[in-house]
């Protein structure tokens, strides 16, 4: 059992000193209104123009969220050309409805157009077919597109936010950045299960490595996206991403690496400071279900990858509490990981506004993700791999 608590230490050890510093979770700080301003000045005394933005939203049995989303982007105070595309994946609940008469109770008619996506086609995922279909229709619509806003329709945006992407892709010349943006964690579930999926997801794709152009890593949050629309084509366009459930990140591989590893282009993964999901997980099958869409996608559909990601966790979360409160003093080094994981897990508590006294929780909570992990793994082996929205995508 010690030799476990020594390997459990040895490896927080290496995650807290030499994984990226993942665990800082720092939102991204906001650019003051004057180099907005500077931002903006160079860019008309170069091209004109602020660059012209489509925003894209694929939406599927949304109505209940999309109102207050679609508002959020209707009333960005952008400088430049600004449009949004909602492309209504088949809903059944009034989605397009929901999103014309927020416009028009807003009075930004002119800024929306709501179409009607194309039957799915076979090999591609349901949410990158939706976002295609928006995107071939830009230049049909008559729209300048420099940039593409690539969010969700359950994401609120504060008003400055695509004044803020625009000028930190301009500024840092990144053909993608990216925030993840805050979900909601009103909840009890919310509040037990919202940070760490953001602490893991951190863990697997450390931001610091994401932003450094010598990284292999490279990842983007879906929610919110602005992507240089040059850099999209030459990546391949979305069509490259077709079958893609985890789409995101592989979006920014593409955008990243696209003229290989040796000429890698510079992207940008942040914490959101206002972003927000609108999205409720009231309850613990919502946050299940989250993870088991995509989890064993993650892990290549790969049994040996499964096993061994299961013992990975156990030794890394669940033993150090096992350990420590069955040999007492004996076990000091079990209690000095179990310390060092509360250590890493505060700060993404405190940019959740939750108290500390989450974080001696976590191996539990990690034990929760590691069973929705396998239940991934279930519904693949079963027929029912990255179910989302009664839709079944996993090939």
């Amino acid at each position: 059992m010690l030799l476990i608590a020594w390997l459990s230490l040895l490896i927080w050890l290496v995650l807290l000193f030499g994984r990226g510093g993942f665990w800082r979770a720092q939102a991204a700080g906001r650019l003051s209104e004057s180099t907005v301003h500077a931002v903006g000045q160079a860019e008309i005394a170069r091209r004109g123009a602020w660059p012209a933005v489509v925003a894209v939203v694929p939406a599927r049995n949304e109505a209940d969220v999309i109102g207050r989303a679609v508002m959020s982007l209707l009333a960005q105070d952008y400088a430049g050309s600004f449009h949004l595309i909602v492309v209504d994946d088949h809903s059944t609940d009034g989605t397009a409805d929901a999103a014309q008469a927020a416009a028009r109770d807003g009075g930004f008619e002119d800024r929306l157009t709501v179409l009607t996506a194309a039957p799915l086609p076979a090999g591609w995922s349901g949410k990158v077919w939706a976002q295609s279909q928006g995107i071939a229709a830009i230049d049909g619509l008559g729209f300048p597109a420099d940039y593409l806003l690539l969010t969700d329709a359950d994401i609120w945006h504060p008003a400055d936010a695509a004044s803020q992407l625009v000028s930190r892709a301009i500024l840092e010349d990144r053909d993608l950045v990216s925030l993840m943006v805050r979900l909601r964690c009103d909840s009890l579930w919310e509040k037990a299960l919202i940070p760490a999926f953001v602490f893991f997801f951190a863990k697997l794709y450390p931001f610091e490595w994401v932003n450094n152009v010598s990284s292999r890593t490279a990842a983007a949050a879906g929610g919110c996206m602005m992507v240089r629309r040059a850099a999209l084509v030459e990546a391949g366009g979305i069509e490259s991403i077709r079958g893609e459930l985890i789409d995101d990140c592989s979006l920014a591989s593409r955008i990243k690496f696209r003229n290989g590893a040796n000429a890698a282009r510079p992207i940008r993964l942040d914490l959101a400071t206002d972003s927000e999901s609108l999205r409720p997980y009231d309850d613990w099958r919502d946050v299940w279900n989250m993870i088991a869409r995509t989890a064993f996608t993650q892990l290549r559909y790969s049994a040996l990858m499964l096993v061994g990601t299961v013992l990975a966790m156990c030794v890394i979360y669940l033993a150090p509490p096992v350990i420590a409160l069955t040999l007492g003093a004996k076990g000091w080094p079990a209690w000095l990981a179990w310390i060092a994981m509360c250590c890493a897990y505060a700060p993404m508590l405190r940019y959740y506004r939750r108290s500390i006294l989450w974080a001696p929780l976590l191996p539990v909570i990690a034990l929760f993700y590691v069973s929705a992990t396998v239940g991934s793994a279930v519904r693949f082996w079963s027929g029912k791999g990255g179910q989302w929205k009664a839709r079944v995508q996993a090939p």
